[in-house]
């Protein structure tokens, strides 16, 4: 064996492994977004950590006499808490099209647990939403949420031609009608809100009409304010929204103290648990209320720091949705961020009087169990995508392809049709270009250098 074959074969193995070494590098690099997605849910659930102690501490000692259960909310949400984080972790490294193929089953369980929830279900203040007792209490109406999206990005995914008329997108419709109807009867007009609010997002970005929409936004609501009036609790609120100094008392009561707290915090707040409100004022100030303890304590300071990192949030998971590799990533993760978003919204509103309160809590800092499992779960799903997760099934009906096609989730896409695209399309004009100028100068070369050349 010759020195430079002996030169070459120990050169190999050190090409080989540098070779693992930049294929091991790229697998952990993650992208900007993934990194700003992450760091606003982390953000947001130690600042929730922080702000349900001090809304529920003080109500405890005052409750119970003592400070020995005044940590009891804090300890709940660190534990479900560390829970959510590894149903995240394992969600956005498990796989895409397996959660996809199981959709059917997620779906069917939701739809059976939102029928169970209102024969077995615990009734409290009034409202049926919750199933078991003590420390194990599910909400199906938070998963409902959840399942509702991944069936939408499903179809419309595997049968994109459906998105083009309200009859082909007519199951989408019907399956989330049946499901508000059973939020509705709990009743749970804000968990309904968000729903159609997650579902409608979901459309948009799968390419719907917007005349369609417009359609489906008019049914909806008439649906809205014929439930509003048939229901005197839901009137009353409406009522109070539209006038509030009437009833600042009854029905009332809850908006105007929430303005009263915000007021109270002016620019910076009074501090971290030395709030008033929260103690003998505001009712549920751990969950539907928190938003209104955080604008007392922490000000407009406090306010514009959860606005902004829920703009982060958003910021990423639409980028997250325009770089995904396949339509039904693209999709899906449109709808979970607007899922979440439209929550957040609906709660930061209603607690500043810009809409009626709706008990919607806020996403990731209110005290719920299954509220933070759930959005957990769906931030995984948003992740996976980021990682470079792909669920791309056997072609449907209208074609499903990898990578988005001609017009198709322009939305998403900010309204262009993707590079690859755009760079073939270019290259088609000018090879048909190219065969009558460029082709002809071409050959017009050829001709002159075989003059030259010749003798």
């Amino acid at each position: 064996m010759s020195a430079l074959e002996v030169a070459l074969g120990r050169a190999r193995p050190a090409r080989s492994k540098s070779k693992k070494k930049r294929k091991k590098s790229k697998a952990l690099a993650v992208s900007t977004e993934y990194s700003l997605l992450l760091t606003a849910t982390l953000c947001l659930l130690a600042f929730g950590a922080v702000m349900v102690f001090s809304a529920s501490s003080t109500t405890q000692v005052l409750q119970n006499g003592g400070l020995a259960d005044s940590a009891y909310y804090l300890q709940r949400t660190l534990a479900v808490g560390a829970i959510g984080l590894v149903v995240m972790h394992f969600t956005a490294r498990f796989s895409l099209l397996t959660i996809r193929k199981a959709t059917p089953i997620i779906l069917g369980g939701a739809i059976l647990l939102l029928v169970a929830v209102l024969g077995i279900g615990q009734n409290v203040n009034g409202a049926t939403r919750w199933i078991g007792g003590g420390t194990f209490q599910i909400q199906p109406s938070e998963i409902a949420k959840v399942a509702l999206v991944l069936y939408a990005a499903d179809l419309l995914a595997r049968e994109p031609k459906r998105i083009r008329s309200i009859q082909g997108f007519m199951p989408v419709l019907l399956v989330t009608g049946a499901s508000c109807l059973l939020v509705m009867l709990q009743p749970d007009m804000g968990t309904t809100m968000v729903i159609a609010f997650a579902v409608g997002a979901t459309l948009i970005a799968a390419g719907a009409a917007p005349r369609d929409l417009g359609k489906i936004a008019l049914f909806i609501g008439v649906c809205v304010l014929l439930l509003t009036l048939v229901e005197p609790y839901r009137m009353a609120r409406l009522t109070s929204f539209l006038s509030p100094g009437n009833d600042t008392e009854g029905a009332g009561f809850q908006a105007a103290q929430a303005k009263i707290a915000l007021g109270s915090g002016g620019l910076f707040g009074v501090g971290i648990g030395n709030g008033v409100q929260k103690a003998f004022y505001l009712p549920e100030a751990h969950t539907d209320m928190i938003s209104a303890v955080i604008g007392e304590e922490l000000g407009l300071v406090g306010i514009l720091g959860v606005v902004g990192l829920f703009g982060m949030f958003g910021f990423a998971g639409l980028r997250i949705a325009q770089k995904a590799k396949d339509n039904y990533g693209k999709i899906l993760v449109a709808g979970l961020t607007s899922m979440v978003l439209a929550t957040a919204m609906i709660n930061l509103f209603a607690v500043m009087g810009m809409a009626p309160l709706t008990g919607v809590p806020l996403p990731l800092i209110s005290y719920g169990n299954s509220a933070m499992l759930t959005c957990l779960f769906a931030i995984g799903l948003i992740l996976n995508v980021a990682r470079g997760g792909t669920a791309t099934m056997a072609r449907g009906r209208g074609g499903e392809s990898r990578s988005t096609s001609s017009g198709r989730l322009k939305v998403v896409n900010g309204g262009r049709s993707p590079a690859r695209e755009r760079s073939g399309a270019g290259g088609a004009r000018r090879a048909k270009s190219g065969g009558g100028g460029g082709g002809n100068r071409g050959a017009r070369g050829a001709r002159h250098g075989s003059r030259r050349r010749a003798p």
